[in-house]
């Protein structure tokens, strides 16, 4: 919602003397109005613009007050739009039926002014609050992982999913830290960091974690996402270009350019909640999570920048070069990994 007084009211009511009257009382409130005659109009203006309360009359054609609320309840955008019902219709029964299918309020018609002014300002005010608590889970957490919160629920544990985890971190850390203050390593990180996002959201993946200089962050959880290998290597690439075009401005303002090393691997993981009732995280956990892992502490040894496993080569697009580095025994594998390093200007650390 926008500063108090400029929230924006949607009236739905098909009756052109009601509509007049109470559009201009609410107006007087010092609310924006907007309104529309029916169910299926008032769709058509949320999924078009900018909505905080819906004022909704029960009765109407084409759509009516109770089906417009059930299509707003199976609309993840729009279910916790707050509702304050006005009609005519008698009876408990219709009150509870509003009620159960998400109305936050149900005033009788004639709708009396004080009761109205007040219900709104009630209203308003849970909209602001859960808004707020909205925009707090956001900000430590991803969009993706806060949606599934709100969808899903939070209950620790988790399920099987077929994805792609990437690991990055910054080479030389240690010694960056060391020569200079810590002021200037708290903005590098930001910095480096919104790269990073960036590159990584724009191809569909979701970061779960940052240690430091390090992150990790996956793609397939926990919304299914077709072709995950692929988004990771290209999110990838990404990374490498954004942080070589930084490097430059580093280096231009005399402080020291940065390298990363990515490593990729591609399988079935377990992804969910783990930690306790207190405090949890979205995380995934599982062989491809340690490969992963593995794969990107080994490019400083194989002296490339991305490094992937057989999984992933195989579903790449065919016009993302790869080079054969052989088999690399991994600590923890029984079994020699077949290693890739995919070809990029920037492929190769010094």
């Amino acid at each position: 919602m926008n500063e108090r007084g400029a929230a924006r009211v949607l009236l739905i009511e098909d009756n052109r003397v009601n509509r007049l009257l109470l559009a201009r009382h609410v107006g007087q409130l010092g609310y924006v109005v907007d309104a529309v005659e029916n169910g299926l109009q008032a769709l058509e203006h949320l999924r078009r613009g900018s909505c905080d309360l819906l004022l909704l009359d029960i009765e109407m054609p084409e759509m009516d007050g109770y089906q417009l609320l059930e299509q707003l309840r199976l609309d993840p955008n729009l279910r916790d739009l707050p509702v304050i019902v006005t009609s005519g219709l008698d009876g408990v029964a219709n009150v509870v039926r509003c009620i159960e299918l998400g109305a936050e309020d149900y005033l009788s018609k004639p709708v009396n002014p004080v009761l109205l002014k007040a219900r709104l300002t009630a209203s308003l005010e849970k909209k602001r609050l859960r808004d707020e608590l909205r925009e707090m889970v956001r900000r430590f957490a991803t969009s993706e992982v806060a949606q599934d919160l709100e969808t899903s629920g939070f209950a620790l544990g988790g399920h099987h999913v077929g994805g792609t985890v990437l690991f990055c971190d910054i080479r030389g850390f240690t010694s960056l830290v060391e020569s200079q203050p810590p002021e200037e390593t708290i903005e590098l990180l930001n910095t480096y960091y919104t790269l990073m996002f960036d590159a990584i959201s724009g191809h569909g993946g979701v970061v779960n974690q940052m240690i430091g200089d390090g992150l990790m962050a996956i793609f397939g959880a926990p919304n299914p996402l077709p072709g995950h290998q692929n988004c990771a290597v290209q999110a990838a690439i990404d990374m490498v270009d954004m942080v070589a075009q930084f490097s430059l401005e580093q280096q231009a303002a005399g402080r020291p350019a940065i390298r990363i090393g990515i490593g990729i691997a591609s399988g079935e993981m377990v992804a969910g909640y783990t930690g306790t009732q207190a405090r949890a995280t979205y995380t995934c956990i599982g062989d491809t999570v340690n490969l992963a892992a593995r794969m990107e502490a080994h490019t400083k040894q194989a002296r490339r920048t991305i490094l992937i496993d057989a999984a992933t080569r195989a579903e790449l697009d065919q016009d993302c070069a790869t080079e054969s580095l052989g088999p690399v025994q991994f600590k923890g594998k029984s079994a020699p990994v077949e290693v890739f390093a995919v070809v990029c200007e920037a492929g190769q650390l010094d």
